[in-house]
């Protein structure tokens, strides 16, 4: 403190007074203690500077940048108020996946999974669970390297998100350096938010100014988090908690509650609420008062999160495809509110299932405004005796879209008739037939329904699918309705049809040059973007690829587990267009109706026509195995059979699939290795019948090693 007051003193050596060394020392010193005093007034909320001394150390910061602009550290406070406007963002590829976490609603579902993981690990004993507010905020990863912050993104799709490094460094809670004895690569996790008071600040800015107002704070924290001017991210006022690390190049803690205080040490915000829970009873006891003090806390909360204290344990639990194993968000009970239903419609989605859909009286619930509800299909309209007119009860929990859990009799008008479902599609006037021991009502159309071939572009270009930057639904539905799109690889010929003066690129163009920027709403620069999202999508993962077709029941998870266990799509197609199915019904997680569509899909020759002419304009990648690809069990085919001693089954499939093996429910002449367990049946049998090696749990727990 005696430097800074002497920094502060009237006497002091004034700038033009310093030479260039003197001027690197004291930029030095200036970016430690303002670092220190954000700490401080941020972390430890004990300032111990004065605003007028604060404002003076930046003060004297900027003028020596000023006259030393080649001595600007990247640890300068001044990157903090945001750096020059981006035209976008670039990617960043996350080194371990940030992945979600799966969603339970009662404390019943918590108690589920806290049997699912005493299972897993065949024990009896207590597990002890780090308990944590869940931040209703955007998640973000910041990368330290020698301790200096380099690189920080968002989740994006858990595997690859977005550049906001310029962003994060405004944000005055997040440390630009660390201090010795951190590990040499540590990427830090966790949530940046918006508090309430700052949210409603915002908005009373926005309105006054008459620019845009925010439903809620998290919405104006992701807004604020993801703006390419970095200026307008450090005038929001962010805030981050941190609660997990990514990469690492040497792990120093044991179990949560350990990383947590290294956390603290290193100048991180850490939510002090965080608890350790023993016992289910500590967990109820801790999530009800979390429930209590909810609406007091300065930020916005939606559950509770319960982690597996101990890594060791977290490390045999492994993962599921998306998610932790030990991990859970406990989220809050739905929201309810009162509103009137003025009209229900039926939507026809990629598939041809026909979804009623209610339109409410827009009504605020949980702090966000609902104007839709689902009616799920036509048993539940049924069943419900939904009517239009109706006043209802529409809840929402979490992210879950809302649905109507009860009408008000009541309140019911006189006119209101039974809705009566369609037969016929809405759209195309195709039969729709429900099939037996079916919910839901098909219209058999096929792709000469507009509805669907719309709706399997919108899935083509989805997050989980290409996941092409500004080609969202109104893109989709504009240039459907023009005749500019008709199928996937119609989206990679836009620039050469944009630029064409020409009408024989395509039968069904008969434009000369569509000459997108002219189009209302549109122009240069936002149809050069478009072209360059989509000229990025060129080259696609196997498991995207395979997701983005629109196979009936294969969602992001089960193209993943086909990607694993064909490794091109060229295997693939091969397999299914020779109906060889017997490796597709092995496939753990696929079961025989699933594995009934996928054939049926690849059987249909107009299907095999979009795949061929997609893949004319783009290469899709062969899955690349992210497991251990050095094992004796990399890309081999494992069955277990059998009674297990020193694993569960799950944590002996889940060790099999973290070395590289691929796991089958049955045996065939696809498999590799069967490893047979106490009491071991028909599949051991059939193994020694094929010729296939047998290894006892001890042999399979030796080729881990």
């Amino acid at each position: 403190m005696e430097k800074v007051h002497k920094l502060l003193a009237k006497d002091k050596k004034s700038v033009a007074e310093l030479n260039k060394e003197e001027a690197a020392a004291e930029l030095e010193y200036l970016a430690a203690e303002i670092a220190r005093a954000d700490n401080a007034y941020y972390q430890n909320d004990a300032p111990d500077l004065t605003d007028a001394e604060y404002d003076l150390l930046k003060h004297r910061n900027a003028e020596i940048e000023k006259l030393f602009p080649d001595l600007v550290r990247a640890d300068s406070p001044s990157k903090r108020v945001g750096s020059e406007v981006l035209s976008k963002f670039g990617k960043i590829e996350h080194r371990f996946p940030m992945l979600s976490l799966g969603d339970v609603f009662s404390l019943d579902e918590v108690d589920d999974f806290v049997m699912s993981v005493k299972r897993f690990l065949n024990t009896p004993e207590n597990i002890t669970f780090m308990a944590e507010p869940k931040i209703d905020g955007l998640s973000f990863s910041a990368r330290y390297e020698n301790g200096i912050f380099v690189s920080g993104a968002t989740r994006g799709d858990g595997v690859t998100g977005e550049d906001i490094t310029a962003n994060l460094k405004t944000i005055k809670q997040l440390p630009l350096k660390l201090p010795h004895g951190v590990p040499d690569i540590l990427e830090v996790r966790g949530e940046v938010y918006m508090a309430k008071n700052d949210f409603f600040a915002l908005n009373e800015k926005a309105l006054a100014e008459h620019t845009k107002i925010f439903a809620n704070p998290r919405n104006a924290a992701a807004g604020s988090l993801r703006q390419l001017d970095a200026r307008i991210t450090a005038e929001r006022n962010l805030s981050i908690w941190a609660y997990t690390w990514g990469e690492v190049s040497s792990r120093q803690w044991q179990t949560q509650e350990e990383f947590f205080i290294k956390l603290k040490e290193w100048g991180f915000p850490v939510n002090p609420l965080n608890k350790l829970c023993s016992t289910l009873d500590e967990i109820e006891d801790n999530f009800q008062h979390i429930m209590e003090i909810r609406a007091d806390l300065p930020y916005d909360i939606d559950g509770v999160v319960y982690k597996v204290n101990s890594i060791d344990l977290q490390n045999r639990l492994g993962f599921l495809t998306r998610t932790p194993r030990w991990a859970i968000a406990h989220k809050f009970p739905a929201e309810q509110a009162l509103t009137r239903i003025v009209n229900i419609r039926v939507q026809v989605g990629r598939t041809g299932a026909l979804t009623p859909v209610a339109d409410l009286e827009p009504v605020n619930v949980g702090g966000v405004i609902v104007s839709h509800a689902t009616l799920h299909n036509e048993d539940e309209i049924a069943r419900k005796d939904i009517r239009i007119g109706d006043m209802v009860v529409v809840q929402r929990a979490g992210d879950v879209i809302p649905q109507i859990v009860e009408v008000k009799l009541d309140k019911r008008p006189a006119e209101a008739k039974p809705f009566v479902f369609p037969n016929v599609c809405p759209e195309c006037g195709a039969h729709a037939i429900r099939e037996e021991n079916e919910a839901i009502r098909r219209c058999t159309g096929g792709l000469t329904c507009p509805a669907q071939a719309k709706e399997r572009l919108k899935h083509f270009v989805s997050k989980d699918a290409f996941d092409i930057v500004g080609f969202g639904d109104k893109v989709v539905e504009e240039f459907f309705a023009e005749g500019i799109l008709h199928n996937p690889a119609d989206i990679f010929t836009l620039e050469e049809r944009n630029k064409n003066n020409a009408d024989d690129l395509f039968a069904h163009n008969t434009d000369k040059g569509l000459e997108l920027e002219k189009r209302n709403g549109w122009g240069k620069l936002s149809v050069n973007n478009l072209f360059a999202a989509i000229n990025q999508r060129r080259q696609i993962t196997l498991p995207r690829f395979i997701y983005a077709l629109g196979i009936p029941q294969v969602g992001s998870a089960t193209a993943l587990l086909l990607a694993k266990n064909y490794g091109s799509f060229d295997a693939l197609q091969k397999d299914m267009c020779a109906k060889e199915t017997a490796k597709l019904v092995a496939i753990d997680g696929i079961g025989g109706e699933m594995a009934k569509d996928i054939a049926e899909f690849f059987g249909e020759e107009h299907n095999l026509k979009v795949i061929a002419e997609l893949r004319q304009y783009v290469e899709v990648e062969n899955y690349v195995n992210d497991e251990v690809t050095d094992s004796l069990l990399s890309g081999k085919t494992v069955v277990f059979t059998g009674t297990l001693t020193s694993l569960t089954r799950g944590e002996a499939k889940a060790l099999a699939q973290r070395f590289g093996a691929k796991v089958a429910g049955s045996v065939s002449s696809h498999t590799d290795f069967v490893v047979v367990g106490a009491d071991a049946g028909s599949k051991a049998k059939k193994a020694a019948e094929l010729g296939i090696t047998i290894l006892s749990e001890d042999d399979f727990i030796q080729m881990t090693r």
